[in-house]
């Protein structure tokens, strides 16, 4: 559970700043930890986020909640079949199936990724962090599609930096509720964690800046076909911009409609890849096709014009 922890400003520290205040009512926490609290809406002003720079009221209600520590487990190699679309010396690129798990977390013990490129790759459990060795970047679980896994420290170095400095190209297709009246768009957005519930993402306005470029591929009656570029990577990204623009994408239990199409998870799929080679630095790109529900379900919509609910 969080822990979470109130204060009623009083007039010693009226006038003072968010950030220098909460260094004195929690001085456990650094500076640095309190700063990334607030960036990440951990810590709330009359229960909403606010700024660093934000100048306390006497009487203001201050909200300092820290996270619970994500838990690491040491996880063990298992026989698992993976999508392999690309691999050499130095990296792999995964097509990862819906409904699988990056790396080990509560819930989750056995049976992901990061179980499965254990036992497939030699000497990767040295690789990045000890509890998701190789793991650059995730994909949420019920998320299909490619996932790229550095097999060497060349690799995990560069292709980190390869996302923090955009170089690392990331495309989605989404089959998303409502009929989107433009062709392309962009959505800046920042998202941070959300003060209604603490497990979820959204829009709010001291979140980490957050852009996805958005281009209609399809039209039916009621849906949307589109692609989504990545120029940042904030968890849940897509999903919390497309429900934040009124057009949430199908199947998604948690930002979405609440509707069971027969298939676990929302309709959102990884398909293209493209990243600079961490030794050759040529660029490399893999598309990886829409899984068989997905096409499913885009071809009852041109067939009949809807998709069939589970009974």
């Amino acid at each position: 559970m969080d822990n979470e922890l109130e204060f009623l400003i009083n007039e010693t520290l009226k006038d003072t700043r968010l950030d220098k205040a909460v260094v004195s009512l929690c001085p456990n926490l650094s500076r640095s930890k309190i700063q990334e609290l607030i960036d990440d809406g951990d810590i709330l002003v009359n229960y909403e986020s606010s700024k660093s720079s934000y100048k306390l009221r006497e009487g203001d209600k201050v909200t300092v909640i820290i996270p619970e520590e994500e838990e690491k487990y040491d996880a063990e190699p298992e026989n698992i079949p993976l999508d392999i679309v690309y691999e050499d010396d130095d990296l792999m690129i995964i097509n990862k199936p819906q409904g699988m798990v990056v790396h080990p977390a509560p819930g989750h013990y056995n049976g992901t990724i990061v179980n499965a490129i254990l036992y497939h790759v030699a000497n990767i459990a040295k690789i990045g962090e000890n509890y998701r060795p190789g793991i650059v970047h995730r994909i949420d679980k019920d998320t299909s599609g490619l996932l790229m896994v550095a097999k060497s420290e060349l690799a995990f170095k560069s292709l980190s930096a390869q996302l923090k400095d955009k170089t690392a190209y990331r495309r989605y297709v989404a089959l998303v509720n409502g009929e989107i009246p433009f062709n392309e768009g962009v959505v800046k957005a920042p998202i941070g964690r959300s003060s209604k519930n603490r497990k979820e993402m959204a829009v709010v306005s001291t979140g980490k800046p957050a852009v996805t470029h958005i281009k209609v591929l399809e039209r039916f009656h009621g849906f949307t076909l589109i692609e989504c570029l990545l120029e940042t990577g904030r968890t849940h990204q897509i999903r919390v911009h497309l429900s934040y623009i009124k057009y949430p994408i199908v199947g998604d239990q948690v930002y979405g409609f609440h509707k069971n199409y027969g298939f676990d998870g929302q309709l959102l799929h990884a398909a293209t890849l493209s990243l600079i080679h961490p030794r050759s630095n040529k660029r490399l790109t893999v598309d990886a096709p829409l899984p068989d529900y997905f096409s499913k379900a885009l071809d009852q919509l041109r067939e009949t014009g809807i998709i069939a609910e589970e009974k």
